[in-house]
């Protein structure tokens, strides 16, 4: 992956509100709902719908949404490829926290159970 400071910068400069439409779609698209993506969102950052929607309006930047953020304990489960990158293997905290939310609106797409996404015991 770019680990340059200017792929890092330019990732924490983008805003949520510019992306949230494309992870919207991606899911719609393979039939999986807006209340699946932001149970996914709010496992992930601790977000209600109310305050996801609270942050879009404001157009924050990924920097800002995840420092309001409350990682769960979690996150660090989540691994593997995406964009052809090993996810473990990030260096940068932010860059990997976008990421892991990019590997969770994958794995929703793809039609992985709710259980498995969230990386909840059986």
């Amino acid at each position: 992956m770019d680990n340059s400071d200017k792929h890092n910068q330019r990732i924490a400069k983008m805003t949520f509100a510019s992306v949230y439409p494309m992870y919207l779609k991606k899911v719609e698209n393979k039939g999986r709902s807006k209340e699946e993506l932001h149970q996914v969102i709010e496992w992930l950052t601790g977000f209600d719908n109310n305050k996801l929607q609270e942050l879009i309006k404001e157009n924050v930047t990924f920097e800002t949404f995840f420092q309001s953020a409350s990682l769960n304990p979690n996150a660090q489960l989540i691994t593997g490829l995406i964009c052809g990158y090993r996810i473990e293997e990030i260096e940068n905290p932010l860059t990997k926290q976008v990421r892991y939310l990019d590997k969770l609106v994958d794995e929703l797409a793809k039609g992985r159970k709710m259980e498995k996404i969230l990386r909840n015991p059986i």
